[in-house]
């Protein structure tokens, strides 16, 4: 029985119809281990998983918080995080389990507070800070979290203990900066060519990782760069990898990784507009969808063949939705080239393709000369998005860049320029019901709680959007900038405020 619904009845209805239709089909199925954690199974109705449920559903209706109460929210205790990281110093989402929560701050610190009154119970930090996204998953009774920059740590959930490390970086510029995911006796993470020590050097690779969850292990590899020589110049070329959680599918035994991009972007002297990495450049700007048990490729689609603008397909979840009398799932992808994309779970087939935000100059395929671009490097759909009842809502940074031919990695991204964007959409079809705009940068992600819809801007601002039709009906102006995501758990909702000196977690509940 899965433990992951965005409605409790709803979501043990579709796994019991995909269990039946499963055992009916042709088609092959993948052996899925058991073994949902104790945690994440005690704990369903908190917020035990990053992104709630292992469909990245990032929604609940396991809360007293909707439109009629929302208003009634008040600071009950906050918690200053000191130290700072590449953007400030909280970028991931908490995780409630029971009466702790448990957070990863970008100085790689790991804190377990008690959720009623925020004391800490247990600190441990791991060496260097975090380019960021990073964060914890809990189960075994261990907290799994980014072991700095190189790679996973399995500490103990009750004194914060640490029970194993396990590198996963191969060079000194190799990092690791995801949120880790705990299933079936094992933890998935992955390594990005990125950290502190310098972003995009030739020669790294994101490889994503199962490690056993009791030692450490690795279970098993996926290399996300499909070319022994990186795309024929190891000197100059790197890509792939993951920043986001993957999505799982228990009935399916698979598990669904959004890629990330290749580089140089645009390109280097000598080679301009990625011509040092011809082709495609799989798996980069992917969704891949593998056995969960043993890594094993089922398929892949990439929506961007040789990105030039650093255009990560980054994110994934699954929805369910209604085909005739029973249900359809529907694995979605999207990221910071302002697509999202709906594909066939099983075999891959792109079902939709919808175009969020402002777009400019983002479909050429070579520049000839310095070019603005939207979405630039820190656009598009740059958090994670959320779903529930068939509709996907997505906060869409409109960013723009400056891309030179010969120049790697552009001007950076202009912030504030622009208004942001939520948009609901029809995950059966790809049509957007809602678009409304957003008053600043929403760095927030989305996340469903009942009839409402919250995000937050990285200008400081919480938003809490009506669900059926994206009016704001509430707000709340936080004590500094937003670049995490809150999660929420009966009558509690938390959020990390990260770009504030010094980063703070926010605990609002309802009066009792």
């Amino acid at each position: 029985m899965t433990h992951s619904r965005p409605t409790r009845h709803l979501e043990r209805f579709v796994v019991v119809l995909l269990a039946l239709a499963s055992a009916c089909s042709d088609a092959p199925r993948a052996s899925a281990p058991s073994g949902v954690p104790p945690e994440v199974a005690q704990y369903a109705d908190d917020w035990a998983l990053p992104g709630r449920d292992y469909l990245n559903s990032r929604a609940t209706r396991d809360s007293s918080i909707d439109k009629s109460t929302i208003a009634q929210l008040a600071v009950a205790w906050r918690v200053d995080l000191s130290g700072r990281g590449a953007y400030g110093n909280i970028s991931t989402t908490p995780l409630i389990a029971g009466d702790t929560v448990y957070l990863q701050d970008l100085s790689s610190r790991v804190s377990a507070l008690d959720r009623e009154t925020g004391a800490v119970r247990w600190q441990a930090t791991q060496p260097l800070s975090l380019f960021g996204p990073n964060g914890v998953a809990l189960g075994w009774g261990k907290v799994f979290a980014n072991d700095g920059t190189d790679g996973i740590v399995a500490l103990d959930a009750t004194t914060g203990a640490t029970l194993w490390s396990r590198k996963l970086t191969v060079t000194a510029t190799d990092g690791v900066d995801i949120q880790p995911v705990a299933y079936g006796d094992l933890v998935f993470a992955s390594t990005v060519p990125v950290s502190g020590e310098g972003p995009y050097r030739g020669g790294d690779r994101g490889v994503l990782y199962a490690l056993r969850q009791d030692t450490g292990e690795v279970a098993w590899s996926f290399d996300t760069v499909d070319s022994d020589d990186l795309w024929g110049n190891p000197e100059i070329n790197s890509g792939g990898g993951a920043w986001y959680p993957p999505a799982i599918d228990e009935a399916r035994g698979r598990i669904y990784w959004g890629i990330a991009n290749p580089a140089p972007f645009a390109g280097v002297p000598g080679y301009p507009n990625g011509s040092s990495r011809p082709g495609p450049n799989l798996y980069t700007d992917s969704l891949l969808s593998l056995d969960v048990g043993s890594g094993v490729l089922d398929w892949y689609r990439q929506a961007t063949p040789h990105d030039i603008f650093d255009h990560d397909l980054a994110l994934s979840l699954l929805v369910d939705v209604r085909a005739g009398s029973g249900v359809r799932r529907i694995a979605v992808a999207t990221g910071k080239a302002g697509f999202v994309i709906g594909h066939d779970a099983d075999t891959g087939d792109v079902l939709w393709t919808t175009s969020v935000g402002v777009h400019e100059n983002d479909q050429l395929t070579a520049l000839g000369g310095r070019t603005q671009v939207l979405p630039g490097l820190f656009g598009g759909v740059l958090t994670p998005p959320a779903a529930a009842d068939g509709v996907v809502y997505v906060a869409v940074v409109n960013s723009p860049a400056i891309y030179e031919p010969e120049l790697s990695i552009g001007l950076g991204g202009a912030f504030g320029t622009m208004n942001g964007q939520a948009v609901a959409i029809d995950a059966a079809t790809g049509t957007i019901l809602w678009d409304v705009p957003l008053p600043g940068d929403p760095f927030g992600g989305m996340t469903v709680v009942n009839d409402l819809v919250i995000t937050g801007v990285y200008q400081g601002t919480v938003l809490a959007l009506d669900r059926a039709t994206g009016e704001t009906v509430w707000t709340w102006q936080a004590p500094g900038g937003i670049n995490g995501w809150p999660a929420i758990a009966d009558d509690l909702m938390l959020w990390p405020i990260g770009a504030s000196n010094p980063s703070t977690l926010v605990a609002l509940r309802l009066p009792r």
